[in-house]
C-alpha cells in the first residue's frame, strides 16, 4: 500500500474523531497523513463567507500542529481546497492515496451511524479503500475491556473482521484486511454469508437438511480456497471464519460485535443518477458499531 492517508476534517466532531483514527492507522502502517478540508464542506456552507474560510483555515492548521507535536514520528500535511465541490475533491485526493477517512455522525451504539451525501458518494466512487469513522470514536474503542490496567502499548486489538462474497472475489479486501489485522497483531474473522440455489425450496422437507449440509461445506472449501494464498502471505495472521446461511448484510453484523474494523469489498451499482453502494454495504456503514473499511475492487 502506498501513498498518504488522507482524511477529510472540517473543525466537527466527527471528522476530529476521523483525524484521531486516521493518525493512529498511519502510525500502524508507517505512512504519511494528509489532512483535507475542502470548501464548503457541507451543501449550503457560505462559500463567499471570508470568516467561515478563516476559521475552518485555523481549525485545519490547529490540528496540523497539534498531531505534529503528538506524533513527532508521523509526517503531517494539511491542504485547504475551496471552492470545489467536496466528494469531487475527495475523490480526486484518493486516486494517489492508501485510503480516505472520513467522519459520520453517530446515532448511539444501536442505531449505528449517520452517513451524508458526501461520504456516500465518495464511498460509492473512490477508487482507494474508504474508511468511515463515527463521531466519539475513541483508540480505547479499538481494544477490548481488559480486567486490569494496561497501558495502552501493550493492550490487544479487538479483531479486524471481513465480509467475503466467494462468488465475487475480491483480492484487495483481502489484501486490505489482511494487513489491518497484521498491524494490529489481532485475529481476522472472514464472514461468508450464503443462499441455498434457485429450486431447493421445492425439495421434500426431509431432504433440505442433507442439502444444506452438503452446501454449507461446499462454501466453506471454497471460503478456505480463497483464503489460502493470504494465510501463506501473512502466516502469523490468526484467522477465524464463519460461514452462515442468511442475510449478508444481517449476518455480517451478527457475526462480528466485537470488531475493531469491518472491512467489505465494493461492487458499485450504476444509477441514472451516478453509482451507488450495493444493499450490502449500505446496510453495513448504516448499522455496524466500529469503524468500516469499503474497498473498491481493483
Amino acid at each position: 500500500m502506498t501513498g498518504p492517508i488522507v482524511v477529510g476534517y472540517d473543525g466537527s466532531p466527527e471528522s476530529a474523531a476521523a483525524v484521531d483514527w486516521a493518525a493512529r492507522e498511519a502510525q500502524r502502517r508507517r505512512l504519511p497523513l494528509e489532512l483535507l478540508q475542502a470548501w464548503p464542506w457541507q451543501p449550503g456552507q457560505p462559500l463567499g463567507s471570508e470568516e467561515a474560510k478563516r476559521w475552518g483555515k485555523q481549525q485545519l492548521a490547529q490540528r496540523e500542529v497539534e498531531l505534529r507535536a503528538l506524533l513527532p514520528g508521523l509526517e503531517v500535511t494539511a491542504a485547504h481546497i475551496p471552492g470545489g465541490v467536496p466528494a469531487d475533491v475527495l475523490e480526486a485526493a484518493g486516486r494517489n492515496a492508501a485510503m480516505l477517512v472520513l467522519g459520520s455522525r453517530g446515532l448511539g451504539a444501536l442505531r449505528g451511524f449517520l452517513v451524508g451525501s458526501v461520504s456516500q458518494e465518495v464511498l460509492a466512487r473512490a477508487a482507494c479503500p474508504v474508511v468511515l469513522v463515527r463521531a466519539g470514536t475513541t483508540a480505547t474503542d479499538e481494544h477490548p475491556a481488559a480486567p486490569g490496567p494496561l497501558a495502552p502499548a501493550d493492550a490487544p486489538y479487538r479483531e479486524v473482521a471481513l465480509g467475503l462474497d466467494t462468488g465475487h472475489p475480491n483480492d484487495e479486501a483481502l489484501g486490505f484486511a489482511f494487513e489491518a489485522a497484521s498491524v494490529r497483531s489481532a485475529p481476522l474473522r472472514v464472514v461468508r454469508a450464503w443462499g441455498p440455489p434457485s429450486g431447493t425450496e421445492y425439495l421434500a422437507f426431509g431432504s433440505i437438511g442433507g442439502v444444506e449440509k452438503d452446501l454449507a461445506m461446499i462454501e466453506h472449501d471454497t471460503l478456505e480456497r480463497q483464503l489460502a494464498p493470504w494465510r501463506q502471505r501473512y502466516p502469523k495472521v490468526e484467522v477465524v471464519t464463519a460461514v452462515a446461511l442468511g442475510s449478508a448484510a444481517v449476518t455480517l453484523l451478527e457475526e462480528t460485535p466485537q470488531a475493531g474494523l469491518l472491512v467489505i469489498g465494493r461492487r458499485s451499482r450504476r444509477a441514472p443518477i451516478g453509482p451507488r453502494l450495493g444493499p450490502v454495504a449500505h446496510a453495513v456503514i448504516h448499522h455496524a458499531r466500529c469503524p468500516v473499511a469499503i474497498v473498491p475492487r481493483g
